[in-house]
């Protein structure tokens, strides 16, 4: 393990390039955007689409952002082939990417109103930083990286700046956190952006291997060491030689091998069960636990040295629940890995996605990720509304006011459902007529229903005349006393 401050060879996450290419026939529509974009310090560039397929510079962009067009698709997946190129973010009519069903093609990051708006826009430049750090000349976007790491929130934004300043040195990190936050995915972070990128990630949980083979697990054995041993075994250390390895649930270690692995990390070797060898250890090691250490080292559970020597540089995750903030987010993230991977693909409404904020959400993000998945299984492509949701996720069935959020400073900022849900068209089709109608009268029973049947109060709150809903009343039959 190198000494802290070591230089790396990689470049930093803030040295990747900030030029931006903005392809739209539509000038003063691109100029908006290379304003905000310029705003929040990137380097936007306007192309016309005859300049844009003209283009054989190959010039290094970290996103492009391609108004829709007949054949664009054809264009991009060709571009993307051009080493030059990294993500393509699709610009898109509301009404078009309200009835875009289809999975994300490879060569797409996004694709995204033309009005879209600072927070997702801001979002999405993260994600496509992440994939053009992630990915070496010819290989597929990966955004798989920072997924539960999204969010303007100050306290994933922190995180985030550490992951960043860490990862350039070779210093030990202990990553603290409820379970479900992701602390492996920061682990993974730190590893890609620091110069062991391109040496082996090696992950093992202290907490899921018997005390008695977690020796030999992290160590290995000769041929001969223990019954069973039939023959030499490397160990998780050796596998990951010049790169890192990542002791989950570090707090579930014995105490036994706790003053193996101080030794480790004193010494820099170690001996595989059964010999007497001293082999060389050059790994950095991330550490994490959902234990409070500080804790169980009173109860004589964990050694005080190891833990100094392992909280070199200490990280804590924020639960889901102190980020209901970026909860939004956090499920277009889910959604977007969904299709990436081919998975398939869901819609939640606004309704829907306010129910959520509503859940303690104990798992944290993996249970949100969990959630997601089964809503994309049982609707494919498809809107899932509050009562599509599992029962437990359900305000009524959480024994909370489903119009007051309960969880903490976090909730307080709720998502703009604008910025986060269009209205979908579901695989099967519709009737239009007969849907409009159902949300006219749903919109006119709960009116009068607030406004106690005082029809000019209800009118009010529909911003219509009074006489323009007594009409609607009297085509829909909706009667003052059906609402009381």
């Amino acid at each position: 393990m190198g000494a802290l401050g070591e230089s790396i060879q990689r470049p930093r996450m803030s040295d990747t390039s900030k030029s931006i290419l903005i392809v739209d026939e539509d000038t003063q529509r691109a100029n908006r955007l290379s304003d905000v974009l310029r705003f929040i310090e990137y380097e936007p560039q306007v192309l016309d689409w005859a300049d844009f397929l003209a283009d054989t510079t190959n010039d290094d962009h970290l996103a492009a952002f391609v108004a829709d067009r007949a054949g664009v698709m054809d264009v991009l997946q060709s571009k993307a082939s051009e080493s030059g190129y990294s993500g393509f973010v699709l610009l898109m009519d509301e009404e078009d990417l309200a009835h875009q069903t289809t999975p994300l093609e490879d060569c797409l990051l996004a694709r995204v109103k033309h009005s879209i708006k600072y927070a997702e826009l801001t979002n999405l430049m993260h994600r496509a930083e992440v994939a053009a750090r992630n990915r070496g000349p010819g290989e597929a976007h990966s955004a798989h990286l920072f997924r539960s790491l999204v969010g303007n929130g100050r306290a994933i934004r922190h995180v985030r700046k550490l992951v960043e300043q860490v990862a350039a040195t070779d210093a030990t990190v202990l990553i603290t956190g409820e379970s479900g936050t992701g602390k492996e995915i920061a682990a993974r972070n730190i590893h890609y952006y620091s110069a062991r990128r391109d040496r082996p990630f090696v992950p093992i949980n202290c907490g899921a291997i018997p005390g008695d083979l977690l020796e030999s697990e992290l160590f290995g054995h000769e041929k001969g060491a223990f019954t069973g041993a039939i023959s030499s075994r490397q160990g998780r250390f050796e596998l990951a030689e010049g790169g890192s390895i990542f002791l989950d649930e570090i707090g579930d270690m014995p105490l036994p091998m706790q003053v193996k692995l101080l030794r480790v990390i004193q010494e820099r070797c170690f001996e595989r069960v059964g010999s007497n060898r001293s082999i060389g250890s050059d790994v950095r090691i991330i550490a994490a636990t959902h234990r409070d250490l500080e804790e169980i080292i009173e109860s004589g559970k964990f050694r005080e040295d190891l833990y100094y020597r392992l909280n070199v540089f200490p990280i804590h995750m924020p639960t889901l629940r102190d980020r209901l903030d970026d909860l939004h987010l956090l499920i277009n993230e889910l959604i977007t890995r969904l299709e990436h991977g081919k998975v398939g693909s869901v819609r939640l409404t606004p309704a829907a996605v306010m129910a959520l904020c509503h859940y303690r959400w104990p798992g944290n993000v993996r249970e949100l990720a969990n959630v997601i998945e089964r809503m994309a299984i049982l609707n494919p492509f498809g809107v899932v509304d509050v009562k599509d949701l599992p029962e437990k996720l359900i305000p009524e069935h959480t024994g909370v006011n489903a119009s007051e959020p309960q969880l903490g400073p976090a909730a307080a900022v709720m998502p703009d459902p604008e910025a986060f849900s269009e209205p979908r068209l579901p695989r099967e089709g519709i009737d239009l007529k007969e849907h409009l109608q159902r949300i006219e009268v749903t919109l006119i029973q709960q009116a009068l229903d607030e406004a106690d049947g005082v029809v000019a109060h209800a009118a009010n709150r529909l911003g219509m005349r009074r006489t323009t809903l007594v009409e609607k009343m009297r085509k829909y039959n909706i009667h003052r006393q059906d609402a009381s």
